[in-house]
């Protein structure tokens, strides 16, 4: 595919009016075509004839003409006017130049007619596109609301509770029948019955105390598992949803968990199972051989004895709710009394829910409520406390379930982190597991590849969920990334996941180098002396290097305006490496990732912001300086040439894009 320069729109402000139409509000939408001899000549248009807009309201297509506005810096700039009809409103750009023979096709039969290009969130097609591909205006109802201002530039980090921090009042807690205990160092048994059994009795508090190193690494949101009491060390079999574990403190120790993290400009968002409860729940032990319990129609029953029952995945500790139940909407997800309502109000103030197995919940065989769950979900999110957020996971191919009507990000794998994995780890990886690779095998991917990829599914979220959509290295769910990443690929991985559009995700341990083949085995307590350890030690140099790492790459995403919200536009897709632009009106960013040795060569113009040279591209990260390696920045002739030697990942920032 090599260099890139093509007609480009994306949802970000410089090209869409607003993030938050209402319906009926008509948005301007904007259109940057190459201008000159870096024009549309090589895309089989000699010269614009013209631009519209195609929406389809309704499943009815209909167009809009597009007026030009000017030049500036290299592109001509076009712009149509779109009315929002429907909560997601699609649209796309069909470009139109002159006769087909005079375009160059050698095609008599066509002779006369012209030539067209659609432009859509995949690319540029010379054929029509399908509507799933459009970009996508969304108006969200009031009672749903838009997302806060705040998400798009979140950096995440998970904890699970019980591996990260170990507070002194956990020596005087005594151990429940089921738990297998562990002392801090001792490695992770990842066979049953330890494996969900294990326990290291980290606490509440003990994240409290170690709030430091997340402000101190750059951290805005914090991620807790869940914190309600199971019989599990992950706690997704939850007994009950009014408490927290008194293993993790109780709910005093979460309340002062968020005060404090909150003192530090840090959010914190919990963990529900919207889709199940644990086969201990004190509403699965009501209705369990009592069909006639209020609880009963919370779950689905095989026989009349309310003997046998749906789970998830066949697992008969983590019974499947039935969404169909009006009284268990009540008690869990609707109003201002319920579950969802109670751990976002005083003295709690959680900013927010991720929502455990969000792609099944709600759905058995020919039964779907899924939206209404979520839906729900949010609106009484919204009634206590419009400020916070909706995460929703999904493993797969999200994108039907995250079109703005709810969930305000996906926390998904086929976005970035299987593409990422592809293109970054050794070939021959197996990733067991969690990640949703065919036979936990890891594919390799080449660039191409991984752009294709990355492409095509993030095409199906309308830009705002795009943003809140997680660029997870890797979960408690799965392997970490760099367990099996090539030599050197950890800074490109994590160079990517807090450049590109996303949320940059760290699982707690990622910033010590752990490694761990499977989800189970990566939940690794957390080795906290290795940070004031002797650098002697290998381990210790590692995690003070990965750490220093992670807090330089956090800095730069929470620098740069164009890395929050901004445009991204990409320059170049080679096997071996990336190139792209993130671009705002205030400061413009360029990428390079590589995954080998790479020779690149673009022209100044295709930067696109105010700069007039190359030399106005100020180094951010990994660039040679001073004769530090890094990636190499030439120019000439209107041209840059990037080059290196080797896994490598660099930035630039330079001017912001204006527009006519």
């Amino acid at each position: 595919m090599g260099f890139m320069l093509a007609p480009h729109h994306d949802g970000s402000p410089l090209h869409v009016s607003t993030q938050t139409p209402a319906l009926g509000e008509t948005v301007r939408v904007r259109l940057r075509v190459p201008a000159g001899e870096a024009g549309p000549a090589g895309l089989g248009l000699a010269a614009l004839d013209g631009v519209s807009v195609r929406s389809n309201p309704n499943h009815e297509p209909r167009f809009a003409p597009a007026v030009l506005l000017g030049e500036h810096g290299g592109w001509a700039w076009w712009q149509a006017e779109v009315e929002v009809e429907n909560p997601v409103h699609g649209y796309r750009f069909l470009l139109t130049g002159p006769a087909a023979d005079a375009a160059g096709t050698g095609d008599a039969a066509g002779a006369g007619l012209p030539a067209q290009r659609w432009l859509n969130a995949t690319g540029l097609h010379d054929t029509e596109p399908l509507d799933a591909e459009d970009f996508k205006l969304v108006a969200s109802p009031a009672d749903i609301g838009a997302p806060p201002e705040w998400l798009a530039s979140s950096v995440l980090y998970q904890v699970f509770p019980d591996r990260f921090a170990r507070s002194a009042a956990a020596d005087g807690r005594e151990l429940p029948e089921w738990a297998i205990a562990a002392a801090w160092g001792d490695p992770v048994d990842p066979e049953p019955p330890a494996r969900s059994t294990q326990f290291y009795g980290g606490d509440l508090d003990g994240v409290t105390e170690r709030l430091g190193h997340l402000a101190d690494l750059g951290v805005t949101l914090l991620y807790l598992t869940p914190v309600f009491a199971g019989r599990s060390n992950h706690r997704y079999d939850a007994t009950n949803f009014d408490a927290v574990d008194p293993l993790l403190g109780g709910d005093e120790a979460l309340v002062r968990l968020v005060e404090a993290a909150h003192a530090r400009g840090i959010r914190v968002i919990g963990d529900l199972t919207s889709n199940h409860s644990g086969d201990a729940h004190e509403w699965f032990l009501a209705a369990h051989h009592h069909p006639e319990a209020p609880e009963s129609d919370f779950y689905y029953w095989k026989d009349a004895a309310n003997d046998g029952y749906e789970s998830w995945l066949g697992v008969p500790s983590l019974p499947k709710f039935n969404w169909a139940s009006k009284e268990l909407r009540r008690r869990f997800i609707e109003g201002p009394d319920s579950v969802v309502a109670r751990w976002l109000k005083p003295p709690f103030h959680l900013d927010g829910w991720r929502i455990d197995v969000a792609n099944m919940t709600g759905r058995l065989g020919a039964e779907d409520l899924n939206a209404e769950v979520r839906q729900t979900i949010r609106r009484t999110m919204v009634e206590v406390n419009p400020d916070t957020i909706l995460l929703g996971e999904s493993t797969n191919d999200a994108a039907s379930d995250f079109q703005g009507d709810a969930w305000h990000g996906a926390m998904t794998y086929t976005t970035f982190t299987r593409p990422l994995w592809s293109w970054l780890m050794r070939p021959g990886s197996e990733a067991a597991g969690g990640i949703g690779f065919a036979g936990n095998r890891v594919p390799s991917y080449t660039g191409r590849q991984f752009h294709a990829v990355h492409t095509r599914f993030v095409a199906g979220f309308p830009w705002r969920t795009r943003l809140g959509t997680l660029n997870a290295l890797n979960t408690h769910d799965t392997p970490r990334f760099a367990t099996s990443a090539l030599p050197g690929a950890v800074p490109v991985a994590l160079g990517l996941s807090v450049t590109l559009p996303g949320i940059p995700v760290v699982f707690a341990g990622d910033e010590f180098g752990l490694t761990g083949v499977d989800g189970e085995a990566s939940r690794t307590p957390i080795p906290w002396p290795l940070l004031e350890q002797d650098r002697a030690a290998d381990a210790a140099a590692l995690a003070q290097d990965t750490t220093r790492l992670y807090t330089e790459l956090i800095a730069l995403r929470r620098g740069q305006p164009a890395l929050n919200g901004g445009g991204m536009r990409w320059l170049h897709i080679g096997d071996d490496v990336l190139v792209f632009v993130r671009e705002s009106e205030e400061n413009s960013v360029l990428v390079t990732a590589g995954r080998g040795d790479f020779s690149v060569t673009i022209p100044v113009a295709a930067l696109g912001g105010g700069a007039g040279d190359a030399m106005g591209l100020q180094p951010l990260f990994g660039a040679e300086v001073a004769g530090a390696p890094g990636v190499q920045l030439a120019e000439s002739d209107g041209e840059i040439r990037l080059s290196a030697h080797g896994p490598s990942f660099a930035a630039w920032a330079f001017s912001g894009v204006k527009t006519p």
